[in-house]
């Protein structure tokens, strides 16, 4: 059976796992500190900090913007339930927001309805590595933070003064004023669990390492972990440039199926986290006959806010929609030419 997830670990990773266990030093240290030059190359943000979770890395987020008790913080439907969990432990109210049924995003129209509901900030999810427009968005004068854990490694250029587009080009994680990229199992980039924090300015980054630097031991991500997020950051182009070859592959097969995929840029303006399929018939008649050929494929928002929060679905239809009717297709870079291929034949005639 082709598992609808895998994580992409290689020799590199192993050794450095197995290099950081015969030093004993497994806690956070030298290796924490070197995941986090690595990022700040990789993200080009001013400063950040390598923590045991994306929930942590929120606490500090909001903790350094000193929100008042109570403020409402908008979410995406579609965000893992995390998004949801957090917001609240941390004494705030999770105004949910409904999605774009055509990219699984939150609008800069749907974000304003949002504002005008008392929302003061914006947690954005990039879901399935998808950037939203962040020209209008920035045009709403909304604070946000990035959650960039399927998007991290995308750009879009950067426009002149005149407007016109340049050939520098501008990262998933430096748009908001923080930003999070998990590390957790189904993320882009797997250290097994764990998040890092940043601060794409200065300013944001000395408030928030005045917090961070007084952090309890417990909240650091620890080197055994650091390990495998640093070797897979070294690697992410490598990964990215064939989990691209296998989601055009993916994507053509599509064309002459029933189903359909998300609005996408196909270069570098969005990652390939995985091959999400919007179906047009039953879950389970798709699954089942997907099982058939021993491919596994399962619900992509299963584990998200409207998948836990029933009462929301009124408010959410597209989102629901997408909860029950979206599933992921297996795309990692471990996949063999063969698995690759009967997966291109199963999209071209799924039920």
């Amino acid at each position: 059976m082709i598992q609808t997830y895998s994580t992409t670990i290689r020799r590199k990773e192993m050794d450095a796992v197995l290099t950081c266990m015969v030093d004993e030093k497994i806690g956070p240290g030298e290796l924490n500190t070197r995941l986090i030059q690595q990022v700040k190359e990789f993200i080009k943000c001013d400063g950040c900090v390598a923590l045991r979770s994306p929930s942590i890395a929120l606490k500090y987020a909001l903790a350094s913007l000193g929100l008042q008790a109570g403020a409402k913080i908008m979410i995406s439907a579609l965000a893992p339930l995390w998004h949801y969990k957090a917001v609240a432990e941390a004494g705030y109210e999770p105004l949910v927001l409904d999605v774009d049924e055509a990219s699984s995003l939150v609008t800069p129209e749907i974000i304003k309805k949002g504002m005008e509901e008392g929302g003061v900030l914006l947690l954005l999810h990039e879901t399935e590595g998808i950037l939203p427009d962040f020209e209008e968005i920035l045009g709403l004068g909304i604070p946000f933070i990035e959650d960039i854990s399927q998007s991290a490694g995308s750009s879009l250029p950067v426009k002149d003064a005149n407007g016109n587009l340049t050939d520098q080009r501008k990262m998933a994680g430096t748009f908001g004023i923080y930003s999070i990229m998990g590390l957790e199992e189904r993320n882009v980039i797997t250290a097994g669990g764990g998040a890092v924090l940043m601060a794409p300015g200065r300013r944001e980054w000395i408030v928030l390492k005045h917090l961070t630097d007084e952090a309890d031991e417990t909240d650091l991500l620890p080197d055994i972990n650091c390990a495998l997020a640093w070797v897979q950051i070294k690697e992410f182009a490598r990964n990215e440039k064939t989990r691209k070859e296998l989601f055009g592959l993916f994507l053509q097969a599509c064309m002459i199926g029933r189903h359909k995929t998300f609005a996408r840029e196909m270069e570098d303006g969005s990652t390939m986290c995985s091959f999400p399929l919007v179906l047009s018939s039953s879950f389970k008649d798709v699954k089942q006959y997907a099982a058939k050929k021993d491919i596994e494929v399962q619900l992509a928002f299963d584990k998200s806010v409207i998948a836990a929060k029933d009462e929301l679905s009124e408010r959410c239809i597209h989102a629901k929609s997408l909860s029950l009717c979206c599933v992921h297709v297996p795309l990692y870079p471990r996949l063999t030419h063969a698995e690759s291929a009967k997966i291109v034949k199963v999209l071209g005639s799924l039920p």
